[in-house]
């Protein structure tokens, strides 16, 4: 399983100088199976840039899941630029609601006066998948969601392949369960043993105190369950706009050294726009 992250800031884009370790777009994750389908999660500004690489690799079959629909991880789709392209098919899967969820989510995106291009003039071919099963599968890659606890709802979700997993959850508030959400134990149990779980980790302990129920975890939480749930791997994600380079710095060192100290061995990253992932 191949995995890239074109964006894994949080709320809004930033950019400047403060920002260029890990890099200023919003959330997106590309997944490349090993039977060769492509896997888009969010479409955060990131995507903006996975579709010019795309396109130079003339790779125009895509799968596309959603997380949840704020802003945040919607504003980069019409710049997707495959959209536009006629050879483009994308498999749009009904995730995290069904009832055709998504194309009423993007729809509004685009309608008028928010974008010049509606989404029903896009020349692309959109193939809804209906519904979000418990559990799926696209190509070698079977995918199993769960809810997030987060405002207005939404999906994480459980990537296995040839034996290796990723959780990705984004917008996933550990200190406080939101309606339709789950409580901690159920986040535990479903991170259990996986080899990389990426979290939502905008927040440090001082900053969650006047920030509960915004939707979003201390990373001291996010450490908790990971070393809870015995991960291989953990990559600290959907970083606070604020949150320069050497301050996310500071976070990867402090939670390295927790994890030490409880002889934990686990790997701890900030997922840096940009960076590879394989299992």
């Amino acid at each position: 399983m191949y995995i890239k992250c074109w964006g894994s800031r949080g709320s809004v884009p930033v950019s400047g100088v403060d920002y260029i370790q890990y890099g200023g777009d919003t959330t997106c994750v590309e997944i490349r199976a090993r039977s060769g389908e492509i896997i888009i999660v969010d479409a955060g500004t990131g995507i903006r840039r996975l579709g010019n690489q795309l396109i130079q690799e003339n790779r125009f079959n895509y799968h596309f899941i959603l997380t949840h629909a704020h802003w945040d991880h919607l504003m980069g789709f019409p710049f997707f630029k495959p959209l536009y392209r006629r050879e483009s098919l994308i498999k749009m899967h009904q995730c995290p609601l069904a009832d055709n969820y998504v194309e009423q989510i993007f729809s509004r995106v685009m309608a008028p006066p928010n974008f010049p291009v509606q989404y029903s003039n896009l020349k692309a071919t959109m193939d809804y998948q209906q519904g979000c099963p418990q559990s799926f599968d696209i190509g070698s890659i079977h995918i199993i969601p769960i809810p997030i606890s987060h405002p207005n709802q939404g999906s994480g979700y459980k990537f296995v392949e040839d034996g290796k997993s990723l959780v990705f959850l984004t917008d996933n508030e550990l200190g406080y369960v939101h309606p339709g959400g789950l409580a901690y134990p159920d986040y535990l149990e479903f991170c259990t043993g996986v080899d990389l779980l990426i979290h939502d980790a905008e927040y440090t302990p001082q900053e969650y105190e006047t920030t509960i129920k915004w939707g979003h975890s201390s990373y001291v939480d996010v450490l908790k369950l990971a070393t809870a749930a015995g991960v291989r791997q953990l990559g600290l994600f959907h970083m606070n706009q604020e949150r320069t380079d050497p301050a996310m710095d500071q976070i990867v060192h402090d939670c390295r050294s927790q994890l030490k100290d409880r002889s934990a061995g686990i790997e701890c990253f900030a997922v840096a726009c940009d960076q590879v992932m394989a299992l």
